[in-house]
């Protein structure tokens, strides 16, 4: 069985060295390439592929913008970012667009071959500076374990990850991405953070937390 791969890149060298490795793989077609959205959202009209492969700065928009059209299609393609920009805000915002992979463009050619049958074997390939920040982000969120109040309420773990991603303006959808749970369980948090905190809203709670000390709006 072969899997069909759309690349957007518009770097010509470097999407020729993409297409390469999908040629190269006895278990991958070339699905299409574009330079640009426009002509992305094209080749997807007529067909799904199974991976998509994207880069972030494109010509007439963000890489993330198509992986959130794919999965407001319904489509189940698997997304892939592979691009040179590995800081907190890119990474973050492709994660919770709906992305499952991220790589960096040094990656070599076997690398990005075998990350794509990741993918599609259900895993999500990293890069290893990638996955080294992410870990990172996880421990520093793991170490502040419970914050317990001075007037005796406490977040549990999840709780406080879930309010600090409110605090950056998340939506729930993209929450549950994140966290790699369903809506409801982040709906559920959301329920019991408010009521803990004592309010009814996001806003509210962003600020009574501020309040008390359990976030700092000048976090990174």
């Amino acid at each position: 069985m072969t899997y069909s791969v759309l690349i957007v890149e518009d770097q010509e060298p470097v999407a020729q060295r993409l297409c390469q490795a999908v040629i190269d793989h006895p278990q991958l077609d070339l699905f299409g390439v574009a330079p640009t959205l426009a002509q992305a959202r094209i080749l997807i009209e007529s067909g799904e592929p199974n991976v998509l492969l994207v880069d972030i700065g494109l010509p007439d928009g963000n890489g993330t913008a198509l992986i959130r059209e794919i999965y407001q299609r319904g489509y189940r393609t698997e997304a892939m970012v592979i691009t040179v920009f590995g800081d907190e805000r890119h990474v973050i915002s492709a994660l919770a667009a709906g992305a499952t992979g991220y790589l960096l463009k040094d990656e070599r050619l076997d690398r990005i071959a075998e990350s794509i049958m990741q993918l599609i074997r259900g895993e999500s390939p990293m890069s290893p500076s990638i996955a080294r920040y992410l870990l990172n982000r996880f421990i520093s969120i793991e170490k502040s374990a419970t914050v317990k109040i001075s007037t005796g309420i406490c977040l549990t773990v999840k709780e406080q990850e879930v309010l600090h991603y409110i605090a950056k303006g998340f939506t729930g959808a993209e929450i549950a991405q994140l966290m790699n749970v369903s809506p409801h369980t982040v709906m559920t948090h959301t329920k019991h953070i408010y009521q803990k905190l004592a309010v009814h809203s996001r806003t509210e709670a962003v600020y009574e937390a501020t309040q008390r000390g359990i976030i700092a709006m000048s976090e990174p």
